[in-house]
């Protein structure tokens, strides 16, 4: 679906300092979470001590997050670039077919996936030293086997305060491919002028369609604009929601 403007805002509806900062819907289940900056900002903030302090890991470790659109993604993307990691980010299975970035042939530091990811027989799930299931739904998970463990109960076990800095420069790898954080951030920024993303904008995504984090996440950070996600969109609730969500633009 082409980027558009659906809806003129109505002059009294709320600020974008007043709006989350990322919705997540899923028409399936009827689930909807919001998470202010300051809330998703202690997800992450979890999510790396969580990897730095529980797990011993820090600038150039390599971590492999096979999840879909979802808020905890955001956290765990958010917690381990933040801490300087290099993330590998696959959000389709591979069939078998082999991973072309170096060293995918080795355990990862760390591995993020989901249950359903991991009992799918299309997926060839990295080995990894530290392995986490992250579920979609609302709740915990209810059945977690051996060598894993719940992401969002290990993150809990962490406080939400900001970690202390970590000094990443623009030229360390963001990704294993070798693509730095500064590589990332301006093809962030280019990505956010082509779907005409602007400060204060809100962004409506069919998660379906749009499964990689430099349209759903980065971009819109770039931007400075927040996030709808949508997750089993039901195109007869799509109107009505990009009215009561304040949509300003439609992916």
């Amino acid at each position: 679906m082409a980027v558009h403007t659906p809806v003129t805002v109505p002059a009294d509806a709320p600020r974008a300092a007043d709006l989350p900062l990322l919705t997540y819907y899923d028409d399936a289940t009827g689930e909807r979470t919001d998470l202010t900056a300051q809330q998703l900002g202690g997800w992450a903030a979890r999510s790396a001590a969580l990897l730095r302090d529980g797990c011993g890991l820090g600038p150039g470790s390599r971590v492999a997050v096979l999840l879909p659109p979802h808020w905890r993604t955001a956290a765990v993307l958010v917690g381990a670039w933040s801490v300087g990691m290099a993330v590998s980010f696959r959000p389709r299975a591979t069939a078998g077919l082999p991973v072309l970035e170096p060293g995918a042939d080795l355990p990862y530091d760390g591995v993020f996936v989901t249950p359903e990811r991991l009992d799918d027989w299309l997926e060839d799930v990295p080995d990894g030293v530290h392995r986490y299931l992250v579920g979609t739904g609302p709740g915990p998970l209810s059945d977690v086997p051996l060598g894993w463990l719940d992401w969002s109960a290990e993150a809990l076990r962490h406080g939400d305060a900001t970690p202390d800095y970590t000094a990443v420069r623009p030229s360390d790898p963001a990704s294993p491919d070798g693509t730095s954080y500064g590589e990332w951030a301006a093809v962030a920024r280019e990505v956010a002028g082509q779907l005409d993303l602007r400060a204060g904008d809100r962004l409506l995504v069919d998660t379906a369609e749009h499964e990689q984090p430099l349209k759903w996440l980065l971009a819109p950070l770039a931007a400075g604009a927040s996030v709808v996600l949508c997750a089993n969109l039901d195109r007869a609730k799509l109107d009505d929601r990009i009215a009561a969500e304040q949509v300003t633009r439609v992916l």
